[in-house]
């Protein structure tokens, strides 16, 4: 079941050509930052999927690359509204489904970005508090759920299913989001080094994610040993991006639809 502030049937209908015609795979509209949207999300996934296992929160904006001082008044409300109050409500809707799941154990899955580990994220002031923020609600609800809350019974033991909650960490991506508004300087450093594919990282994580028990798992694609490898391979081996040249351009591909960032369709 996925969603989008637009209509996500385009990509229903490229997930449905290949994986089959009868595959269960839905789509619907929803805005995160809207409190009702997301409630009548979960309700159409419940009612399609009949159980929900896994909730991944993943939608982002980032507000656009430039000085804070640049950034309107509309943009940094609705940045904050998607990354922070979206992840917000989209968890607690997210929890009192899955709560209600007799014998199911349900996985959510906050999704971090940059600044999520400390240090300035210039050019995305904004996005980077936000996303900081993120593991900060991780751990707090992981305490909640592990029954530190002084002076309440919580979680209640009577709940019909049980909940556990993650930070998702996917790296550096090569999606709008991360092309947008970019430099040569950034798309050859560090993204032509430590960027990947929406498919790598996605071989990468959801096998973890499937894998995951027990509740407050960091799940990452960028890990120490992956970041050290992509450098040895960058800077001592002399092997270069496929995905970026040495002028920091976008290496397009014939037969392949690209957006005015450089960004490769997916379907």
């Amino acid at each position: 079941m996925i969603c989008d502030i637009k209509d996500p049937a385009s990509a229903v209908s490229a997930l449905k050509a290949k994986h089959g015609p009868d595959a269960k795979i839905f789509g619907a509209v929803c805005d995160v930052s809207d409190t009702a949207s997301v409630r009548a999300f979960a309700k159409q996934s419940q009612e399609k999927l009949g159980t929900v296992h896994y909730w991944v929160n993943n939608a982002a904006l980032n507000g656009g690359r430039k000085p804070f001082l640049e950034v309107s008044d509309e943009a940094i409300e609705a940045v904050v509204k998607v990354n922070m109050f979206g992840v917000l409500i989209c968890t607690k809707v997210a929890m009192e489904l899955m709560f209600d799941q007799a014998g199911v154990t349900g996985h959510v899955f906050n999704t971090v970005g940059s600044g999520v580990r400390g240090g300035g994220t210039p050019g995305y002031v904004t996005y980077g508090a936000a996303k900081r923020g993120l593991p900060q609600m991780t751990d707090s609800l992981v305490a909640e759920l592990e029954g530190k809350t002084q002076g309440y019974s919580w979680p209640p033991s009577s709940t019909p299913g049980a909940v556990n909650v993650h930070t998702l960490s996917p790296g550096m991506v090569f999606t709008d989001l991360l092309l947008k508004d970019s430099t040569p300087e950034l798309r050859k450093f560090p993204f032509g080094v430590l960027a990947a594919t929406p498919e790598e990282v996605a071989r990468d994580l959801v096998p973890k994610m499937l894998a995951t028990t027990g509740t407050g798992t960091f799940v990452e694609y960028l890990t120490r040993p992956r970041t050290l490898l992509k450098f040895f391979n960058r800077f001592v081996k002399q092997e270069k991006s496929d995905i970026i040249d040495d002028d920091g351009n976008v290496i397009k591909k014939d037969g392949v639809a690209y957006n005015e960032d450089g960004v490769r369709a997916l379907y």
